[in-house]
């Protein structure tokens, strides 16, 4: 069960008053501390100084921009983030997926649909894990699963809670090849419909953060026509 007093407060970066007067009313009602600010650089300078828990993000916004802002703070921030777009088209869901957010609400929206799209955010991006898990490790690349934490070579490495589970689930299994279906299955389990393609955009960052080599992968390889597959084999070859 996710309890709201355990997470730091929840941002809510949105220049239309009215819809941000709403969603902070549906939070704290469910327990939420929460925090408005209307503008991309005041999101920004807010995310630095306060270490919200959660960011709700418009993508219109005064100043800087909701796309500009994701990619901001993912260079110095994990925090979970759920976008805000007026539009539903697919590149609109993609763009966001591979800025870094966590997922998206299309305006106009139910504040209750939002509240559980916070909460299964949420979930998702704070794991129960059984006790006693052993390290993942290959190569120079360790994922603690206890801890949460990713390193190469002991340097840690910062990843998105999507990123996190799907290195996780390839770790877990190397050498076994998984459909972008069943990729996709580990952080949208709730009937979310989500293009099979915002996986490769995920691999793509992943790939970006832990290959030596992004074009010629040795830890997460495709396999044409099928999925992908963590490397079972020393000093493997890309393919």
């Amino acid at each position: 069960m996710m309890h709201a007093d355990r997470v730091g407060p929840v941002l809510i970066v949105e220049d239309d008053r009215n819809t941000a007067a709403l969603i902070k009313t549906y939070l704290e009602k469910e327990g939420f501390q929460t925090a408005v600010v209307h503008d991309g650089e005041e999101a920004l300078n807010m995310i630095k100084t306060s270490n919200p828990g959660f960011v709700i993000l418009d993508i219109m916004l005064p100043k800087i921009d909701g796309w500009e802002v994701c990619r901001r703070l993912r260079s110095f921030s994990d925090v979970p983030v759920l976008m805000l777009t007026a539009r539903e088209e697919e590149i609109d869901r993609v763009l966001g997926l591979s800025l870094g957010a966590d997922d998206y609400v299309v305006k106009p929206f139910s504040p209750r649909e939002l509240l559980e799209r916070v909460k299964a955010i949420l979930r998702r991006a704070r794991p129960v894990q059984s006790p006693k898990v052993k390290l993942l490790c290959k190569g120079g690349l360790v994922l603690d699963p206890e801890k949460l934490k990713v390193t190469l070579h002991g340097r840690i490495i910062s990843l998105t809670s999507h990123e996190y589970k799907l290195l996780y689930a390839l770790m877990r299994s190397p050498g076994r090849v998984f459909s972008r279906s069943e990729l996709l299955d580990h952080f949208y389990q709730h009937g979310e419909v989500v293009v099979d393609r915002v996986i490769d955009v995920h691999i793509g960052k992943l790939r970006q953060k832990i290959e030596m080599d992004p074009a010629r992968p040795q830890y997460i390889q495709t396999v044409r026509g099928f999925g992908y597959r963590f490397t079972d084999e020393d000093g493997s070859k890309s393919k």
